[in-house]
């Protein structure tokens, strides 16, 4: 067997063989199944979800990470929710958050530090009336205008509250538990208590009667508040109250009993939550494309060796870890449409991990065709940075949280917007390999001419394929418009970004095919569609006008900048001749 041919396919399994050990459940922590815990179907923001993304999402809004170490263990995200909710006094104690802001810190008389920002509740506590109070200026003033002290004390704020409301969403804070609260339905004191679990309550977990509405999930509140006046039991308190007292008494056997209990209650009351729940539990541990991000990395630096060093057995495997990479970002998306019931694109998070899905397929088809390995690199360097992209878009919380009403169309979803967005994919593979063109040929000494007129030739046929599917995208658009506004154009913003990408890519075809540009000329305007491309996709959202513009988001400003600052750096590098810090021979000393 020829073992160099089969490198490919040995390097792609043994990613997939990584990746799939990111899916494996968790172990007991401390005895208690705190994973089959976080499997529990509950009720938020529109959307029925394991009680495990509600952790994840608030943790890592909270304290930008998914889990941390505290006391010289790690705590998960369903560990931590059960802390905040069934014994806050230890939550509180714990340092989750993260406040990087000088003006900030000094409001709650703390200090930057190399090594510690963060902080816990408790430490928080003396300073939340102020805390509140400046926050309340803060949201006085829309966000377009708030200085950056008045949208870090905003974001604190509404962190803290977040923790508030968890902490206060199963059960008050400081009462002594939900078996309590059963014993005490009907007294005088009861229903204020009822009545603050309710609304402060974050998620509803009971799920609904038979017979009820299927979005009639009750939160603790709302069933202790019918009961108390009359009304059914419902039969999910009692689970939830031995859930309750099981894990305040460290008894683990009985924590485990008692969420059986409550899992067969929902499986008869709710089957298809259950398994909805299930699955993306599965889909939260296994993090695809947090895997792929990995994977994308290896294969671009394996990629990258080779072609100083064993290329036989490099570039083959760089290969197979792009493809391997390419399946598992395929799967997660997969997975994301099935969770969904939507298409692929929904909001700037799928838009990213869409882009870069589009980048690598299409550098996995370059690659086949040239074989030189540029296809390789371009496409896993771009889609680890896409993937890098959508981690941050991903720190606002759920990604998968229910669309607004303009957007609620999966016939314009899966039309107007998965087209446009492929258009994005393949403006900037191109540019990509513009960048390549032009890092290359100030790299090496013996110049190339066949090699460069390959890269020139995959931009050019990336470009028409990319013109192609921005001008059907921009044209179905105008069409959705038409029918949502009732107008097909109206120089909104992003159609003016949209347009602007059709017409790049229409100016460098035709510059090329006129003569105008040669292969150097086509690679410098390829990598300003980068440029238009990135202010199409996020610019509008930064102005924070227009039809289209769904969120403001000011935190990218300068990472925007920064990106299209590298991209007229790197048109200079590519117009400038080649390796022209060297002196040419014949000239003066």
């Amino acid at each position: 067997m020829n073992f160099t041919k089969h490198l490919a396919w040995i390097a792609g399994g043994l990613a997939l063989l990584l990746a799939i050990t990111f899916a494996l459940p968790p172990g007991k922590a401390r005895g208690f199944d705190v994973a089959g815990y976080g499997n529990l179907p509950i009720l938020e923001g529109g959307r029925v979800k394991p009680l495990d993304s509600v952790a994840r999402n608030a943790l890592l809004v909270i304290h930008s990470r998914q889990g941390f170490r505290h006391e010289g263990r790690n705590i998960g995200p369903d560990e931590w929710v059960l802390d905040l909710m069934y014994r806050p006094n230890v939550a509180d104690a714990q340092p989750i958050f993260v406040i990087d802001d000088l003006e900030v810190l000094g409001l709650i008389g703390a200090k930057q530090t190399k090594n510690r920002n963060y902080f816990s509740f408790n430490e928080l506590g003396p300073h939340l009336d102020e805390i509140q109070k400046q926050a309340a200026n803060a949201q006085a003033v829309t966000p377009q205008k708030r200085t950056r002290f008045q949208s870090a004390i905003a974001n604190l704020f509404d962190r803290v509250f977040l923790y508030y409301r968890l902490r206060n969403t199963l059960q008050l804070a400081g009462s002594p538990g939900l078996a309590w609260e059963l014993q005490s339905l009907g007294a005088a004191d009861a229903a204020p208590r009822h009545a603050d679990l309710t609304q402060l309550a974050h998620f509803r977990i009971l799920p609904p009667l038979a017979g009820a509405p299927p979005e009639a999930w009750q939160s603790i509140g709302q069933a202790l508040t019918a009961a108390g006046t009359g009304g059914p039991l419902h039969p999910g308190l009692a689970p939830m109250a031995k859930l309750n007292a099981a894990y305040v008494a460290n008894n683990p056997a009985a924590f485990n009993t008692a969420l059986a209990e409550m899992k067969t209650l929902v499986n008869g009351l709710k089957p298809d939550a259950l398994g909805h729940a299930n699955r993306e539990v599965v889909y939260n541990r296994a993090q695809p494309f947090f895997a792929g991000m990995i994977i994308f990395l290896a294969a671009f630096l394996a990629v990258c060796v080779s072609w100083a060093w064993k290329p036989e057995f490099l570039r083959p495997t760089a290969f197979g870890l792009l493809f391997a990479g390419t399946i598992v970002q395929t799967l997660g998306l997969f997975f994301r449409i099935i969770l969904q019931g939507r298409p692929p694109v929904t909001n700037l998070y799928s838009s990213a991990v869409f882009v870069g899905w589009g980048i690598v397929v299409l550098g996995l088809i370059i690659e086949k065709m040239y074989r030189n390995g540029f296809g390789t690199a371009t496409a896993s360097l771009f889609g680890f940075a896409s993937l890098i992209v959508a981690q941050h878009l991903g720190e606002s919380g759920d990604t998968m949280e229910m669309m607004r009403a303009v957007l609620d169309s999966n016939f314009w979803l899966a039309t107007h917007v998965v087209t446009i967005t492929i258009g994005y994919s393949g403006t900037f593979l191109a540019g990509a390999i513009a960048i390549a063109y032009a890092l290359r040929k100030h790299i090496i000494t013996v110049p190339d001419p066949e090699t460069d007129r390959a890269l020139s030739d995959m931009a050019f046929g990336i470009i028409c394929f990319a013109l192609f599917f921005s001008f059907v995208g921009t044209v179905l658009g105008g069409i959705w418009a038409d029918q949502s506004w009732g107008r097909f154009w109206g120089w909104d913003p992003k159609e003016n970004g949209a347009l602007l990408i059709v017409l790049w890519n229409a100016i460098i075809l035709h510059a090329r095919l006129a003569g105008y540009v040669r292969d150097r000329g086509i690679m410098v305007m390829a990598i300003f569609g980068n440029v238009i491309t990135a202010l199409s996709w996020f610019g509008v959202n930064m102005l924070g006008v227009g039809l289209h513009s769904y969120g403001f988001m000011d935190q990218a400003f300068w990472a925007l900048l920064g990106f299209c600052t590298s991209q007229a750096v790197l048109m200079g590098i590519c117009w400038a001749p080649a390796r022209f810090w060297e002196p040419r021979p014949g000239a003066r000393a």
